[in-house]
């Protein structure tokens, strides 16, 4: 749980007790590539660190999968709106590698927010983060080029390339599989 640790204390200032409770909480969980953490309709009980791996938040629409976000090391995934509300998920947590995660359920999550003021400070800087990245994806699907989102993944976020099957990526970016193939042949160039 080094890696969560590090995370919380980059994030907030907190003492060692208040960490301890805080990762006394979670408890770790492996998912296989192919498993699911939550499956569209299902209520999200659950929000998982991810320590190694590739996880992806998708739905299927028209009988295409369309890939909201892919979520690697370091970062946290739920289905924020079915964790917080506990409604069922629009959406489906894939695993696209086999993945270590470090997992609070909503009872935890509830009772640390009752407890510990540092808890709360990290969570709401979590869901601040959540919301910037929603809205920075929204406004680069509707005012940036596809070349201009490709740029920006391939310098944030390199490993995804090496890692994560091409249409994924493609459809995270909105566009065509094909597309992509171009625009990597053009950045290679």
């Amino acid at each position: 749980m080094e890696l969560l640790k590090d995370c919380i204390s980059k994030q907030v200032s907190i003492d060692t007790a208040s960490l301890e409770k805080i990762l006394s909480m979670f408890e770790s969980e492996e998912l296989k590539k192919g498993d699911y953490f939550l499956q569209s309709g299902a209520v999200c009980r659950k929000m998982a660190f991810i320590e190694t791996g590739y996880l992806r938040m998708y739905d299927i629409a028209d009988g295409k999968e369309i890939t909201l976000w892919i979520g690697s090391s370091r970062k946290f995934i739920t289905s924020i709106s079915s964790y917080v509300f506990q409604t069922g998920s629009i959406w489906n947590i894939q695993a696209l590698t086999d993945c270590k995660l470090h997992v609070i359920t909503k009872e935890k999550h509830l009772l640390l927010g009752e407890q510990e003021p540092k808890w709360l400070e990290f969570d709401n800087l979590l869901l601040a983060r959540s919301f910037a990245l929603l809205e920075q994806g929204a406004f680069a699907h509707l005012h940036t080029t596809a070349q201009q989102r490709f740029d920006a993944l391939m310098k944030n976020e390199p490993d995804l390339f090496l890692n994560v099957p091409q249409q994924h990526i493609a459809s995270m970016l909105g566009i065509a599989p094909e597309s992509l193939s171009r625009l990597r042949k053009k950045s290679i160039k």
